[in-house]
């Protein structure tokens, strides 16, 4: 077959190379994924700890605002690295934040004092990051 032979089957519906999917967006870096991980291991342990503070100074309203804030970070790890391992990095800096400050000291000072509301932001907390790490990927809006 000729080169211009070739050129034109090519053109006329050849088979073509595969196309990369509408969502892939454009590769992260190895570096920067980690980065993005540690910064959300970082913002989890924050926003476990004003969580844990939060909820118990204002039972229900502050119980909703710790949860929401858990919701955002979790959903927001999810979406800012397109994986589920945004979300594991996220919850467990929150939960190691909740379960360090769960201790309490030996003179018995602790963050929790034992009550409805704090098994309500530790489990619904649990309970949220699983479901935003069960999540579909969404498709990403084109550029």
């Amino acid at each position: 077959m000729s080169a211009s032979a070739r050129g034109r089957a090519a053109s006329s519906g050849g088979p073509a190379a595969p196309a990369a999917p509408p969502d892939a967006g454009l590769p992260v870096p190895r570096t920067a994924r980690y980065a993005w991980y540690g910064l959300l291991l970082v913002l989890g342990l924050l926003v476990g700890t004003a969580g844990a503070l939060v909820q118990a100074a204002w039972l229900p309203g502050g119980l909703l605002l710790a949860l929401l804030a858990a919701t955002g970070l979790f959903y927001g790890g999810l979406r800012a690295t397109g994986t589920q391992a945004g979300v594991v990095c996220a919850g467990a800096g929150w939960l190691l934040a909740v379960v360090l400050l769960g201790f309490g000291r030996p003179e018995g000072d602790g963050v929790f004092g034992g009550g409805v509301g704090e098994l309500l932001f530790l489990f619904g907390g649990m309970g949220i990051a699983v479901m935003c790490a069960t999540l579909p990927r969404l498709p990403r809006p084109p550029r």
